[in-house]
């Protein structure tokens, strides 16, 4: 049995606890008890290649990604070559083994509920 004691918090994403801006990319998050929820915006022309393996040295995303698009639009190809895009109004689940990229010319903007926490941190 869990004894976490949990409070009500509220907390903007105008004005989140911490902000990581990877090269294209901006991650605001809000650190709720042991919960992490990040808004991510990726720019158009952004891919996890070229903005994000430079700083986790993977050759893919191995985090799994649960969340919601709030716009734009995101091509996702797991790395065995399934592929889908998430667009304005999708909740999704990725799971380790990944790539993306934007597609269009509208910034990506998602609520991520799951890895958050650990997205864009240096290996």
């Amino acid at each position: 049995m869990s004894t976490t004691t949990h409070t009500l918090q509220v907390k903007s994403h105008s004005k989140p606890d911490e902000r990581r801006a990877p090269n294209m990319t901006l991650l605001e998050l809000n650190h709720l008890d042991e919960f992490s929820i990040g808004r991510m915006t990726m720019q158009p022309g952004w891919t996890w290649a070229d903005n994000i393996k430079p700083v986790v040295n993977t050759d893919s995303c191995q985090l799994l990604h649960v969340g919601y698009c709030l716009s734009g639009s995101l091509e996702t190809v797991l790395d065995d070559g399934t592929t889908a895009t998430i667009t304005v109004g999708d909740s999704y689940l990725i799971p380790p083994g990944h790539n993306a990229r934007v597609v269009g010319d509208e910034p990506y903007v998602a609520i991520e509920m799951h890895s958050a926490a650990s997205y864009g941190v240096p290996s």
